[in-house]
């Protein structure tokens, strides 16, 4: 089984092994993608996010 997650009324992931909350939704995976430092489509998919603005860096600083 893997660690699945959902989010409450407050926001906050809530883990669970189930593969559907309490209000009937699918959850969501915990675990991060896999990675391969032989990643050939790395390139295009960093042109793609820079072209639509999606990188990390040309978003506003979040507030705290």
């Amino acid at each position: 089984m893997y660690l699945m997650y959902y989010m409450n009324e407050s926001g906050t992931r809530v883990y669970t092994m189930a593969k559907v909350d309490p209000s009937g939704k699918p959850t969501l995976s915990a675990h991060p993608a896999r990675f391969s430092p032989e990643d050939k489509y790395s390139q295009e998919r960093i042109m793609i996010k820079k072209r639509f603005g999606l990188l990390p860096t040309q978003q506003p600083a979040p507030c705290y």
